[in-house]
C-alpha cells in the first residue's frame, strides 16, 4: 500500500511540470497577442489626434532652417485691381512717340526713300487722332508728292511709254488722262509739241479724286484713294457752296471773271476776283443741275479758311496752279 501511495505520487509530479509549463506558455501567449492587437496611434489613425480625443494636437516641433547667405525670396501678393481704368499716357509721352514718327519721316525722305517714306506716313495718319500732329505728317507728305510727280523721279503710279511715230503729249494727256502740263513739267520738255521718236517719257497714270469739305474749310486730294495733299480753301457765304458729285468740266488759265451784273472783268484787272486759274465744276449723277461754279484762286488770301466768297471753292493762287496742273478734266469732285 505504501509502496502503491508512493508510485503515484511520483506520477502525479511527473505530469505537474509538462501542465505548468504549457499554463505559462499558454498565459504569455495571450499577453503577447493582446499587446500586437492594441493599435497605435501613430500607425493606424488617419485622424489626427484631436478628431478623436477632442484635444488640439501638440505641434510637432519644427527642425531649425539651415543657415543661408542671403534672405529667402518671398512672392509678393498682386495688387488688387483698380476701380477705375488708368489714367491716360500724358501728353509729353505721345508728343514724344509723334516726334520720334516725323523724325524718321524726314529721314526717309532726305535718303530719297519715298516709297517707304509714304508708306510710313499713311501709317502714322491711320494711327494718330490728334489734328495738329496729323497736319505735320500731312504737310510732309503733301510737299513730298507733289515733288515726286513734278519730277522724272520713277513712282508706281507712272509708267514708261516709248515714243512711236505720230505720237504727241496731248495724245498721251488724253489716253492716261493726264495733263499736257504735268506730262511737259515731270519730263523736263522744254517744248511739248516737239517729241521724237525713241524718246522715253514717265507718265502719271494715278487717279486724282477731289474732296472738299465746306466745315472744315479744306480740300482733301487722294491719288488711287490715298492721301496726297490737303489745302486750305475759303467756301459760299450763308453755305452757298452746292453740295454733291461733280466732275471739273473746263480748265481756264487767266480767267475773265463775269460779274453778276453781266459786266466782264478781264484777268489782271483789281476787281477780277477769280485769281490765276479757273476749275469749272459740272454736277453729275443725282446732283442738281447748277452753273457757274468752280475751283480758282483769289488775290484776297486772307479770305482763305472763310465763308466770303460767292459760292465757289477759292483757294490761294499757288495752291490752285498746282492743282491745275494735275487735275485733268473729268476728274471726280464731291463738296460735302
Amino acid at each position: 500500500m505504501q509502496l502503491e501511495r508512493l508510485d503515484n505520487g511520483r506520477s502525479a509530479r511527473r505530469w505537474l511540470w509538462p501542465f505548468l509549463i504549457l499554463v505559462f506558455l499558454l498565459v504569455a501567449g495571450a499577453m503577447w497577442w493582446r499587446w500586437r492587437m492594441v493599435p497605435s496611434p501613430a500607425i493606424c489613425s488617419e485622424a489626427p489626434p484631436a478628431a478623436v480625443s477632442g484635444i488640439p494636437p501638440t505641434p510637432a516641433p519644427v527642425p531649425p532652417l539651415a543657415p543661408t547667405s542671403s534672405p529667402p525670396e518671398v512672392a509678393t501678393p498682386p495688387a488688387p485691381a483698380p476701380e477705375t481704368a488708368p489714367a491716360e499716357p500724358a501728353l509729353a509721352t505721345t508728343a514724344d512717340k509723334v516726334s520720334e514718327g516725323l523724325q524718321k519721316l524726314n529721314e526717309l525722305i532726305e535718303a530719297g526713300k519715298w516709297v517707304e517714306a509714304r508708306n510710313y506716313g499713311w501709317a502714322m495718319l491711320d494711327a494718330l487722332s490728334d489734328e495738329a500732329a496729323r497736319a505735320e505728317v500731312e504737310a510732309k507728305l503733301g510737299a513730298m508728292n507733289v515733288e515726286w510727280v513734278c519730277t522724272p523721279r520713277p513712282m508706281p503710279e507712272k509708267a514708261e511709254v516709248v515714243v512711236k511715230a505720230g505720237d504727241s503729249v496731248a495724245r498721251y494727256a488724253q489716253e492716261y488722262q493726264t495733263t499736257v502740263e504735268l506730262i511737259q513739267l515731270s519730263n523736263r520738255l522744254t517744248r511739248p509739241d516737239i517729241i521724237k521718236m525713241g524718246d522715253r517719257l514717265r507718265v502719271l497714270v494715278g487717279r486724282f479724286v477731289v474732296v472738299v469739305d465746306t466745315s472744315r474749310k479744306d480740300l482733301l486730294l487722294t491719288l488711287n484713294g490715298k492721301f496726297f495733299k490737303r489745302y486750305r480753301v475759303g467756301t459760299g457765304k450763308y453755305d452757298t457752296t452746292p453740295k454733291g458729285e461733280f466732275v471739273i468740266s473746263d480748265r481756264i488759265k487767266e480767267p475773265v471773271w463775269w460779274r453778276p451784273d453781266g459786266k466782264t472783268i478781264p484777268y489782271g484787272d483789281p476787281e477780277n476776283i477769280l485769281g490765276t486759274h479757273w476749275l469749272a465744276l459740272k454736277a453729275t449723277g443725282q446732283t442738281p443741275d447748277v452753273r457757274g461754279y468752280g475751283i480758282h484762286g483769289t488775290w484776297d488770301e486772307a479770305s482763305i479758311g472763310k465763308d466770303e466768297s460767292a459760292g465757289c471753292v477759292r483757294l490761294k493762287n499757288t495752291d490752285v496752279e498746282e492743282l491745275f496742273l494735275l487735275l485733268p478734266i473729268g476728274t471726280p469732285v464731291t463738296i460735302r
